[in-house]
């Protein structure tokens, strides 16, 4: 089944919870007025859908065999990407000093969706190469900044992230790996990485790796830990490559899903030591890691949207095709095709509905990111920064969640024939998978959500979200229609629920952090459910507006359904996500500790 860019529900989405038409109001997407948006995303679509979608199945079956250290990527992938970097995806929002066009991150975010739809394990190539761009662009020094990042925003090398080691997982404060002053300026990186996502492949002639390391002096834990540029190859002093650098991959992971990227075990320094070069201070490398973190964990959220809405309109085709049984009230003689039951459509409808909140949150946040960098004034660039810290875990974890959960409702709906390989609904499902896992996992973007992001600025930021939310509440209920005041009353009732559990997280992070940990992961699916119904809302009402002008676009009605299902369905279940928070701590904390 083909993909089809939804760019007119992106671009809705963009606009009324990205904030994209006061931002070209006010100045800050000027850049976007015009139909910018609509033209880049058309494009952006255009690819996703003829270039990207078709080598999906293909590059699931091939996968990415690995010989004598080398990976090959399946067929058609380096045309692939050689086009895909030449047309300057790559360098949508980098720095315009360095070759970068310097566009907004939402109209990105709107594009990173469209390409992880069409081709998820593709994509990942470019996601972690703009993370390392932004990494190097904010704390490199002027003399790396010049060297790397043309060629890398250019697309002509790929860049990675090598946090993980064997037996740390995610706990960075056991980290093992080594670097050592050369006298130089120069270090001297030996170590092991594992998960290290396109460590090696044959798409571009170098790769261009991020690796955190310890120095012999540094201090114990996540404080002495440094960031260092490893390149594949060296360069010469004319900028072209050189001799192959001391880190090579050692094998590559057999994974469940997204069989076409390659995940490595790396090593570094079997022979001495790989050349690194430090990335900001030394000892402050989680802290400037942190950069491309937070940028690889929106594009991690936007893949589950994208998976999501994949799974979606695969489902979608299917049961408009396969025909089963009589739909009640059917008049013509034969089986009816599954969609004309109710069952199916509820869950049509349940896919369709998640992956759209996911998706405004997602651009929620987006627009933030924007708003932080964008602004004129300290104070408000300042909340906005807040704001989107606020929403990132919510975006990530809510996000990813949606997209298995999606998927694995895309298997249900094909039945039988969903759980074998040849309709290609599987695929989703084990693609999505780890996208709740990397990039911090689904309960530590809980944890950071409650212990950290809570409290900035003594509350101030959430408390400004949670009217947001009461705002859009409010102002359904004051339309005079049945469904928008029975919307608006449902939506306002999660929201109360979202600002007493808020509460009470915040009086249990000092006084029981343990009960505030045991309900986090609760606590973010209601943030999401409640965050999620206020955006379709929004949307909602401003279809609302649209058909009151007498547009008569049927996506307007079926925007205001959408949030009517979702509020009504997902956003109602605030209650007993309130009492999992505030009255499920026993439960846990009492769990295996030697009573049971």
């Amino acid at each position: 089944m083909t993909y089809r860019a939804p760019v007119e529900d992106i671009l809705f989405a963009m606009t009324h919870a990205g904030g994209m038409a006061h931002g070209i109001a006010d100045g800050v997407y000027g850049d976007l007025a015009d139909g910018v948006a609509e033209a880049v995303l058309e494009e952006a679509g255009k690819f996703a859908s003829e270039r990207l979608a078709p080598l999906n199945r293909i590059g699931d079956q091939h996968g990415t065999p690995f010989k004598d250290g080398k990976v090959t990527m399946p067929p058609g992938w380096t045309e692939t990407y050689r086009d895909w970097a030449a047309a300057g995806w790559g360098s949508l929002v980098a720095d315009a000093e360095f070759g970068g066009q310097g566009l907004p991150t939402l109209l990105n975010s709107a594009c990173t969706e469209m390409w992880n739809a069409a081709n998820m394990a593709f994509s990942l190539n470019p996601l972690l190469t703009m993370g390392a761009i932004e990494a190097l662009n904010a704390h490199g020094s002027d003399e790396l900044k010049a060297t790397y990042l043309p060629k890398m925003i250019s697309g002509e090398w790929t860049g990675t992230m090598n946090l993980t080691e064997p037996g740390a997982g995610s706990d960075l404060s056991v980290l093992r790996t080594k670097a050592e002053r050369a006298g130089d300026g120069t270090y001297r990186i030996t170590g092991q990485k594992i998960f290290i996502t396109y460590g090696e492949h044959d798409m571009t002639p170098n790769i261009i790796h991020l690796v955190l390391a310890r120095l012999p002096d540094a201090p114990a834990g996540t404080r002495g830990i440094s960031l260092f540029l490893v390149p594949k190859f060296l360069l010469n002093d004319d900028g072209t490559l050189g001799k192959r650098n001391d880190a090579r991959c050692h094998s590559i992971e057999h994974k469940l899903g997204i069989h076409s990227s390659p995940t490595c075990t790396m090593v570094f320094g079997d022979e001495g030591g790989a050349v690194g070069y430090l990335i900001g201070e030394e000892n402050r490398g989680l802290n400037h890691m942190f950069t491309m973190m937070n940028n690889a964990r929106l594009g991690v959220a936007l893949q589950g949207v994208a998976i999501a809405e994949r799974a979606y309109q695969h489902a979608l085709a299917y049961a408009g095709e396969r025909k089963q049984g009589r739909a009640v009230g059917e008049t013509s003689t034969g089986s009816s095709a599954i969609i004309h039951h109710p069952d199916v459509k509820r869950m049509l409808l349940d896919m369709r509905t998640k992956t759209a909140a996911a998706r405004a949150i997602c651009y929620a946040t987006a627009g933030a990111l924007d708003r932080a960098e964008r602004l004129s004034d300290p104070a408000s660039r300042k909340a906005a920064h807040e704001m989107a810290g606020l929403l990132t875990p919510v975006a990530k974890a809510f996000g990813t969640d949606i997209g298995i959960e999606v998927a694995s409702t895309g298997v249900q709906v094909h039945g039988g024939m969903g759980f074998v390989e040849e309709t290609g609904a599987a695929q989703y499902l084990r693609d999505a998978r780890i996208a709740a896992i990397y990039e911090g996992t689904n309960g530590i973007q809980a944890i950071d959500l409650v212990m950290r992001k809570l409290p900035l600025s003594g509350g101030e930021t959430v408390a400004a979200a949670i009217k947001s939310y009461k705002d859009s509440a409010e102002k359904a209920r004051m339309i005079n229609d049945p469904g928008f005041d029975r919307v608006g009353r449902i939506l306002g009732e999660a929201v109360n629920s979202l600002g007493r559990c808020t509460e009470y997280m915040l009086k249990a992070i000092a006084a029981a952090p343990n009960d505030a940990l045991a309900g986090a992961t609760p606590y973010l699916r209601l943030f999401g459910v409640a965050a999620g119904g206020a955006y379709l809302v929004e949307q909602a009402l401003a279809s609302r507006v649209a058909q009151a002008s007498g547009e008569t676009d049927p996506a307007y009605m079926r925007r205001i359904a959408d949030a009517r299902y979702f509020v009504e369905t997902h956003s109602a279940g605030w209650g007993g996500l309130e009492t999992t928070i505030v009255d499920g701590a026993d439960a846990v904390n009492e769990a295996y500790s030697g009573q049971i």
